[in-house]
């Protein structure tokens, strides 16, 4: 008797691992399929029905760090699976579109409030990516970037990087090193390696900065080592620093806009920068999704269920900033929060960021559900 051969099990194209994913699930099944089954850590998401061998299912996945098993069932019930770990799942109302700021002068009053109570300069930029009501206060003031502006290294290097870095190559361990605990060694190597030298890979960050039209960011050379809106932005309070790196709340926040964009293939980076594509905005997402850093941003609203913060923190001595993307059932908002105070910046700065983002948080929980 001939033994009937197994089910090849399924090719997954999305989502891949070190990836985020906005409950996509796409892929090539064996000939004879005619149902695909979904699970993400053990719990089934959805069965379907398969006509051919291709397939494209939408599932809510949880949000945070996701395994997915994709089975595969044939019509004499032969099953095949293929699992695809590592990929940290986002809510469905967050998938990328292209929405019109306009200013909600509500939240607009409160963060004026917020700032005016901190002991130094800030400035605050938010914005709903999924309504596009947000506030700015002092959005365009100048403030030193410090370690802010590794998110637009990370950027320059995978639009030069052909394809996604390999898993423990070289690039892939010098992006998480400088993402995750923002390590400044790494970004230097990082700058070496897009140019020959920390300030030539400087003058590539800036030059894709200026290809987005953010005019107001400046990374000047590496770093010391030890060893489209509708809402109103401006300059209401400059802080007073000397030369060196800087960058603004309107900026930073217009960066990570354009990358969440991209991941979906939207947004003007995908247009001036070809070489960075859907699955490196993707890949970049997941790394930053797993910052090790001092709650800012994610102080109030990173403990609660169905609420997930990627940032990317800057400080030095007299400044603490934190930027990036707040995830929730439903949808997306891009927070920046930038402080100076000539007597140091410190605790103060963190609670800030977090006021902000949870304040944020409620006021569009409230208008859009």
């Amino acid at each position: 008797m001939i033994a009937t051969p197994p089910l090849p099990p399924p090719a997954i194209e999305q989502p891949a691992p070190h990836q985020v994913s906005y409950g996509l699930v796409t892929g090539r099944a064996a000939r004879g399929t005619l149902r695909v089954i979904v699970a993400a850590n053990g719990r089934r998401l959805t069965s379907k029905p398969l006509r051919g061998r291709r397939f494209s299912l939408r599932v809510v996945l949880p949000i945070g760090d996701v395994s997915l098993r994709v089975t595969t069932v044939a019509r004499d019930g032969r099953r095949s699976s293929r699992v695809v770990g590592e990929v940290f799942g986002l809510p469905a109302a967050s998938r990328p579109r292209v929405v019109r700021g306009r200013e909600d002068p509500v939240l607009t009053r409160r963060l004026r409030g917020l700032a005016r109570e901190f002991s130094g300069t800030a400035g605050l930029y938010v914005q709903s990516l999924t309504g596009g009501s947000g506030a700015a206060w002092n959005a365009k003031a100048r403030f030193p970037a410090a370690s802010t502006l590794k998110l637009a290294i990370a950027a320059t290097v995978l639009a030069d990087h052909a394809g996604i870095p390999p898993p423990g190559s070289r690039v892939d361990a010098l992006l998480r090193e400088m993402i995750v605990p923002s390590d400044d060694a790494a970004a230097n190597g990082l700058l070496v390696w897009l140019a020959g030298s920390t300030s030539a890979g400087a003058y590539r960050v800036n030059a894709l900065m200026r290809s987005l039209g953010l005019v107001d960011t400046l990374m000047y050379g590496g770093y010391q080592t030890r060893s489209l809106s509708g809402i109103p932005v401006r300059v209401d309070e400059q802080p007073a620093f000397g030369a060196g790196k800087y960058t603004t709340a309107w900026d930073m926040t217009s960066l990570w806009r354009t990358i969440w964009l991209t991941s979906g293939g939207r947004g003007r980076l995908r247009a001036t920068h070809p070489g960075f594509t859907p699955a490196d905005a993707r890949y970049l997402l997941w790394i930053l999704a797993h910052v090790d850093d001092t709650p800012k941003l994610d102080r109030d609203v990173g403990d609660q269920r169905g609420v997930a913060v990627l940032h990317k923190a800057g400080w030095i001595s007299s400044s603490r900033h934190d930027t990036g993307l707040v995830f929730w059932r439903g949808g997306v908002f891009v927070a920046g929060v930038m402080t100076w105070s000539s007597r140091g910046a410190g605790v103060s700065s963190d609670r800030l960021a977090g006021r902000v983002a949870a304040l944020t948080l409620e006021r569009l929980r409230r208008r859009e559900g």
